[in-house]
């Protein structure tokens, strides 16, 4: 194997002095058609075009010499280095980092990063990179070719954002563009690019403890009680039941989650707190107004659709987990056929949970069924004060790839 191994991370300054020894001393040198055209790359040195990097750590691998390789920025983070630092290459790397392209790009927009998200983009996880962006603020989005700034605007649709996209970091076609979402596909970017998208107002408040997402942000808990909804929760929306829905459906960062049949918003609420993608849909346009208000007062990102089920769904982008409010056969037939990997609903009576039951199993979801029944004491008297009782549906399908 290459005698040493040194991984050079290249933000468009000039090299360090630890970096250009180390590349003076190469027999071999990987990297992008921009890195090896760089003056300090030996001329009687191997070249590899950087496509494949388990390619290329197999070539390297089997390099008698000293061999460097050249990656844009820090090629500690979401770089290189993860995949040459495999035991199947048994190789052995010293690094010498830069400023990584996605701090470049919040630099150059002048803004703090501190409470970003940071996702890849690839064509396989386009979608749940999409769906970060539904659910934060602020997120950087290293992108790739057929996931890039036109892709996140189309995916996007429905949903306001802003796009400061960040071209060729670096180098002297570097180019920053501000524009909205649903104008990205106008145009052709050039790769690299990082996108920042900004989902909101950009504060100064003072930063928090922890990078992305502070997980102590809004009240501890979940499930909240009415009182902290306004206590306007309608029928489906009871503590134990919510609690139950999304303990069955667990949703999660990355994930998009359909409420059909939303109500007051508090699941919806509290499948974004988990950090998903929520669209929220309802009929009634007093609910949609109870759900926005509560996504605000939760500081949460929701999209609120009216509309009637099943129509309205038919061109929402596909959910990973869904929630039917009131358990309605046709709703829950057209949410199966969009095959999204659990649907949780409830019913009223056991002849009406069959029913909803047997269509899942149909549409080949493992079904699960639980009668719940929760009563409420008032403690001062330890009498009863509410009664409810519901039939809790779930189906599942097999674990997908993200």
């Amino acid at each position: 194997m290459a005698d040493r191994v040194t991984v050079i991370g290249w933000d468009g300054s000039p090299l360090t002095a630890a970096a250009r020894s180390a590349l003076g001393a190469a027999t071999l040198v990987a990297g992008a058609a921009h890195h090896l055209a760089l003056p300090e790359v030996p001329p009687a040195a191997e070249r590899i075009r950087l496509g494949s990097v388990a390619l290329a750590a197999r070539r390297i691998a089997a390099h008698r010499g000293t061999a460097v390789v050249l990656a844009d920025g820090d090629p500690g983070f979401f770089g290189v280095v993860r995949t040459l630092r495999d035991p199947e290459y048994g190789l052995e790397v010293e690094v010498v980092p830069a400023v990584s392209s996605v701090a470049a790009a919040f630099a150059r927009a002048g803004m703090p990063w501190d409470d970003a998200q940071v996702v890849v983009a690839h064509r396989r996880t386009l979608r749940r990179a999409v769906n970060v962006c539904r659910a934060h603020t602020k997120v950087a989005v290293l992108t790739s070719p057929g996931a890039g700034p036109a892709e996140l605007g189309l995916l996007l649709d429905g949903v306001h954002r802003t796009f400061v996209i960040c071209e060729e970091l670096g180098t002297e076609r570097e180019q920053v563009t501000v524009v909205t979402s649903d104008k990205a596909a106008d145009h052709t970017w050039r790769d690299p690019n990082v996108v920042i998208v900004i989902g909101g107002p950009v504060t100064a408040a003072d930063g928090g403890w922890i990078a992305g997402r502070d997980p102590g942000a809004g009240p501890r808990g979940w499930a909240l009680p009415a009182e902290a909804y306004g206590g306007g929760l309608g029928e489906g929306e009871t503590d134990l039941l919510r609690a139950t829905q999304l303990a069955r459906l667990g949703p999660r960062v990355g994930d998009l989650v359909w409420d059909i049949g939303s109500g007051s918003g508090a699941f919806a609420v509290e499948a974004a707190r988990c950090g998903a993608a929520v669209i929220a849909v309802d009929q009634d346009p007093d609910a949609c107004g109870r759900t926005t208000a509560a996504a605000r007062r939760f500081g949460v990102q929701i999209q609120v659709v009216h509309g009637t089920a099943p129509h309205v769904l038919e061109n929402l982008p596909e959910p990973d987990v869904v929630r039917v409010g009131g358990g309605r056969v046709a709703v829950v037939s057209a949410v199966a056929d969009r095959r999204p990997q659990r649907i949780v609903t409830h019913a009223a009576t056991r002849d009406a949970a069959e029913l909803v039951g047997r269509d899942l199993t149909e549409h080949g979801y493992d079904v699960e069924c639980a009668l719940l029944q929760s009563v409420e004491l008032d403690t001062r008297a330890w009498t009863e004060k509410e009664r409810s009782v519901a039939f809790l549906l779930s189906g599942r399908l097999a674990e997908r790839s993200p």
